[in-house]
This record gives structure tokens, C-alpha cells and sequence, in this order.
């Protein structure tokens, strides 16, 4: 690959590593098996990035991410189910950036919000994998439905319908696991 090529790849690429990392998470079960997928999404992308033709950058690296993630889930034979919810995103980004960290008003509160992020993990982690990737792409990464169709392979209506289904699955299981009845908390 020539320097210009490699420079071009570059540019298309490295933007885009935290969010292919993210993705591999919630496939992957634990940080050493997405390391490992992402390893192997970039080398895929490096040799064939030659057959590039242009579009959007992170939709096609999203792409390479998920379905080597999938490939190696169905090798493993293992349920894909762990998450990485936003407030962890966040924590990881403060801890990236020591200035952004805000501290916790309570042990009280911090030990709340630990209970409603390990409940909303759960609920997430029951999720079906075409459900969960969608949900994952959209309110964690920000993916338009066209990105999403993109990186799935699927068409942006079954993506809607997609989204919509994880997201009534999700408030459900949360009700039900608040004890809410008919919209309300008891």
C-alpha cells in the first residue's frame, strides 16, 4: 500500500477506534476478546481497504467491527450479551480527560446510580442481538438509521422496527424489574 493510500486509510480509520471498541464490548463479553476483534476488524480493513470506495467512513468500519465480532461469536458459540452502558462510556471518557470528572454528591447516590446501571445493563443483556446492536448503534454511538441499515446490512424499516422493539423489551423489563404496573412505580 503506498504512503498516500496508508495516510488515506488512517484519516478513515483512527476517528473511529473508540466506537469500533465500544461495539466490540457489547459483543464481546470482556475488554480482552474485543481487544482481539478489533485487532482483527483493523487488519481486515487495512488489507481491504483497497476495495474502499468511498461513503461513510464509520458506517464502514461499524460494519467490518460487527460482523467480525459475530463471526467470532458463532466460532465461540457463546451468547453475545454484555454491554457497556452510557454511564460507563461516560466514566471511561472522564477518565480519559481527569479535568471533565465530577464527584459524586453521595455515597447514597453513587451506590443508586450503581443499582439503576447494573439493572439497565441487565435489561440490555436479555436483549436479542439484532435487537441489542441496533439499540447500541443508536443511543450509544449516535448512528443515523441509514449508518445503522449500513453496518447491519438490513434496510433502514427493519432497523426502525428493530429500534422500536429493543426499546419497548427494554422499558418492559425495566418496569417489571421496578415493580411498575401499567406505566406507573409502585
Amino acid at each position: 500500500m503506498s504512503d498516500k493510500r496508508r495516510s488515506e486509510f488512517e484519516l478513515l480509520v483512527l476517528p473511529h477506534l473508540g466506537a469500533a471498541y465500544s461495539l466490540a464490548r457489547w459483543f464481546m463479553r470482556n475488554p480482552q476478546d474485543a481487544d482481539d476483534a478489533v485487532q482483527d476488524s483493523m487488519l481486515k480493513a487495512f488489507k481491504g481497504f483497497g476495495g474502499y470506495a468511498g461513503g461513510d467512513g464509520a458506517a464502514w468500519v461499524l460494519a467490518i467491527v460487527r460482523n467480525t465480532c459475530l463471526t467470532k461469536l458463532e466460532r465461540k458459540r457463546a451468547e453475545s450479551n454484555i454491554v457497556v452502558l452510557h454511564d460507563v462510556m461516560e466514566t471511561l471518557e472522564a477518565s480519559r480527560h481527569p479535568s471533565m470528572v465530577q464527584p459524586a454528591a453521595s455515597q447514597d447516590h453513587a451506590m443508586i446510580m450503581e443499582e439503576e446501571r447494573k439493572s439497565v445493563h441487565t435489561a440490555i443483556a436479555a436483549l436479542p442481538v439484532q435487537f441489542r446492536e441496533v439499540l447500541v448503534l443508536r443511543e450509544f454511538h449516535d448512528l443515523s438509521y441509514r449508518e445503522i441499515a449500513d453496518v447491519v446490512g438490513t434496510p433502514v424499516g427493519t432497523v426502525m422496527s428493530r429500534l422500536a422493539r429493543a426499546r419497548e423489551r427494554l422499558k418492559a423489563q425495566l418496569m417489571k424489574d421496578t415493580g411498575a404496573e401499567s406505566g406507573k412505580v409502585s
